[in-house]
């Protein structure tokens, strides 16, 4: 009589280890490499992808494809071609920058510098010529998209 008697089944108890939470998302700021070193000297050929802040003596050819950040430790005898620069300590070459470059009040450079952006805080030293990077350079309308007969335009 016992014998054919089902027992309903516990469901199994399993404990499951309690969920960590995940670690913020990194923000869109590209990396900053960052070379410090009070008596390094660095020459040659670089080539960064993202920014770079200096803050030892560097010197010869720097291509940055994010921001330049030459600290207030940071020599740097080089042509240079960038996307941004912020100079706090001393800058010797030429420079092409797409964006914007500023000389701080702790900055010295001395140079030739072609950017569309300027600026030169209070106290900083700037002896060289400034050439507009996109001067004399004409811009042309270009139509990109046509919508029931409306264009629009993007300049160039």
């Amino acid at each position: 009589m016992f014998g054919n008697a089902k027992v309903p089944q516990q469901p199994a108890i399993t404990s499951s280890p309690p969920k960590m939470p995940s670690p913020p998302a990194p923000p869109n700021n590209p990396p900053l490499l960052t070379v410090v070193g009070d008596n390094a000297r660095m020459e040659g050929k670089f080539d960064i992808t993202d920014s770079i802040q200096i803050e030892c003596d560097v010197g010869g050819e720097l291509n940055v494809g994010g921001k330049l950040v030459i600290g207030e430790k940071g020599v740097v005898h080089a042509n240079v071609q960038t996307a941004d620069a912020i100079i706090m300590g001393q800058y010797e070459g030429n420079m092409v920058a797409t964006g914007e470059v500023e000389i701080a009040e702790t900055g010295r450079v001395t140079g030739n510098i072609q950017t569309d952006s300027l600026v030169i805080s209070k106290g900083g030293f700037f002896n060289g010529n400034v050439t507009k990077l996109n001067e004399g350079a004409a811009r042309q309308v270009v139509p990109i998209e046509e919508k029931l007969g409306t264009h629009q335009f993007a300049q160039r």
